[in-house]
């Protein structure tokens, strides 16, 4: 008998025919003659109702069979049976089973997850077991509609994809919170010549000949393809030797991260804001079930947050207007932990304000100061600022963040002696800008705190499978 996945059997009509049912138990209750429970196998949120009548002969074999004790939330079963119209309000159909095969037990004295509410601390520490519940199940299936709506969103512009190297020797970001890669013994080194730390490593004997990490981002590679293929995205995982246990940070996170040739910043912008909207849109349309628990069970709202977005039209302003309207809050009464000026950075608070009392909506933000973004940004006329771009939302603040690119190889080279980088580590990167050298854009967003985002959870180790954080590698 073919198998049908909960989905499917929560969405048929009830008959005749008999059909079969693999999951894992949620619950379980019984009565005089009937014993219930529910089993999910991870297809959708919702579970289905598995009914068996002791009082009958077929009812009885089945539990016969199972030995009912067995049957226990978190066992592994196997049900054959007929879908019946059900007389309870949560499920239009339940299973009426006549056969039950329980194939893997799940003791109730030892089980972690029995039928109670758990906190998101304790699931982290029991991560090979959290995909079973109701709240971690949802993000897993909103996570996997995210990812292959990004894929079809630049898929159906042209897009190529292109797959960046993990590990690489130059640090796109200039921040230095890298992890290093080495097959060197530098344990057994240090413990049998300590001065050979205090006289520098000879990298030549490792196994790529210079210092190599786990790379922070695949933008630069992508610029080497944007140059040949016109327009080309990455999609993967990056690293962040950053000692931060904080909500919002991971050590591995994957990375978006487009890039096109022949266009400008405000190309760049609008590419960014079709992306944000196709995959909330996509969400919202095929996961309408888990994004109802989200609305209802983790923030409350989101569901019309999220389609307010989809339907807007995105502001656009200059850094130096942003500061401008803070101010212009800050003389009204508005109060700031960190006093906005031209010159620094927005924090979270500002980024907030302009959203959801300013703006009324999402904003990007341009032509930030030189000093405050990377080498690679394309400077402006005015010497001061660059053309980047940052992506703001209300309830979240910045979500993507971009730039044109500098193309003028002088312009470049200068910019690089200013920051104190060498441009022999970026002489491929610095070739771009001599062989047929276009002005060309992109921009980048964490997979993950697009997650956070469309979900509301509030911490970002409960929207990927196994985090990665200071001091836990586990799983």
């Amino acid at each position: 008998m073919k198998r049908t996945r909960v989905k499917e059997l929560l969405s048929s009509s009830p008959g005749t025919t008999p059909v079969s049912a693999k999951g894992w138990i949620r619950t379980k209750r019984e009565s005089k003659d009937l014993v219930f429970f529910e089993i999910n196998d991870g297809s959708c949120l919702s579970a289905i109702q598995v009914v068996v009548d002791r009082s009958t002969a077929e009812g009885a074999q089945a539990l016969a069979k199972s030995d009912l004790p067995r049957l226990q939330t978190g066992a592994s079963v196997a049900v054959e049976g007929t879908l019946v119209e059900s007389p309870g309000k949560n499920q239009a159909v339940e299973l009426h089973a006549t056969s039950i095969q329980v194939i893997g037990e799940a003791p109730s004295d030892s089980y972690p997850l029995q039928k109670k509410r758990h906190s998101f601390e304790f699931l982290r520490e029991i991560a090979h077991l959290r995909p079973r519940t109701n709240t971690f199940g949802a993000v897993m299936r909103v996570r996997n509609r995210m990812a292959m709506a990004i894929h079809e969103y630049f898929q159906q512009l042209g897009f190529t994809w292109v797959h960046t190297p993990i590990i690489t020797a130059s640090d796109a970001e200039g921040a230095g919170e890298m992890f290093q890669v080495t097959t060197l013994p530098l344990e057994k080194i240090a413990k049998a010549d300590p001065s050979r730390f205090k006289e520098g490593i000879d990298y030549s004997r490792d196994f790529f000949g210079k210092p190599s990490y786990l790379t922070v981002s695949g933008q630069l590679n992508a610029e080497i393809f944007a140059t040949a293929l016109d327009r080309v995205y990455t999609f993967g995982p990056t690293f962040r030797a950053e000692n931060s246990n904080t909500s919002r940070h991971l050590a591995e996170f994957w990375m978006i991260e487009p890039e096109v040739a022949f266009c400008d910043i405000s190309c760049n912008m609008d590419l960014a804001e079709g992306f944000l909207k196709h995959v909330l849109q996509a969400v919202l349309r095929d996961c309408a079930e888990d994004m109802a628990f989200f609305d209802a069970r983790i923030q409350p709202g989101i569901l019309n947050q999220l389609q307010e977005v989809v339907d807007s039209t995105f502001t656009r302003i200059t850094y130096t207007q942003a500061i401008a309207d803070l101010e212009a809050g800050m003389a009204r009464g508005v109060s700031f932990d960190y006093k906005p000026s031209w010159g620094a950075d927005l924090q979270s608070e500002h980024e907030k304000y302009l959203t959801e009392e300013v703006y009324h909506g999402p904003v990007i933000v341009t032509d930030y100061p030189k000093e405050i973004k990377a080498f690679y940004m394309k400077l402006n006329e005015d010497g001061k600022t660059v053309r980047g771009m940052d992506i703001l939302v209300p309830r979240l603040g910045e979500i993507i963040g971009g730039s044109e690119r500098e193309e003028r190889l002088d312009v470049l080279e200068a910019r690089m002696k200013e920051l104190s980088l060498d441009p022999q580590d970026y002489w491929w990167y610095l070739d771009l800008r001599r062989f047929g050298t276009v002005p060309h854009s992109g921009f980048g967003l964490g997979f993950e705190r697009l997650i956070q985002y469309v979900t509301g959870m509030q911490n970002i180790r409960d929207v990927i499978p196994f985090p990665r954080t200071p001091k836990n590698a586990e799983f």
